[in-house]
């Protein structure tokens, strides 16, 4: 039996989730689908990131006893895509909750969340 390591399997389900949500983007004609595929691709980004930051047996980013400075560059994790990934979710999270109260408007004054229904245009 091959075993894979945990970054590659979470490279792998990232990809998996970026591909999916790109087609519920692309595919589907309801708003809240749409919002869903947006989701998981900002899910399967962040997965992404945060496996190639990743380094098998790496330690945390804290220069010590335990971690000399010549060795450093190797065996510690890089806490910048971890950092980056934190702040794109709560990123996402607030584009998310916009897409959705734009669904809700668009509901109110369509009555539809088909997005063939909202071609028309005020100016």
């Amino acid at each position: 039996m091959i075993e894979l390591p945990l970054s590659t399997i979470t490279l792998g389900t990232g990809f998996g989730l970026l591909l999916i949500g790109l087609w519920g983007m692309l595919v589907r004609k309801n708003i809240i689908r749409m919002v869903i595929g947006f989701s998981l691709i900002d899910t399967g980004i962040h997965m992404i990131m945060v496996s190639l930051g990743y380094i098998r047996g790496g330690t945390a980013p804290i220069i010590d006893a335990a971690v000399d400075r010549a060795t450093a560059l190797t065996a510690v994790v890089d806490p910048v895509p971890s950092a980056l990934v934190l702040t794109a979710i709560v990123i996402g999270l607030g584009i998310t909750a916009v897409m959705l109260a734009y669904a809700v408007q668009i509901h109110t004054h369509k009555k539809t969340l088909s997005i063939d229904d909202c071609t028309d245009s005020k100016w």
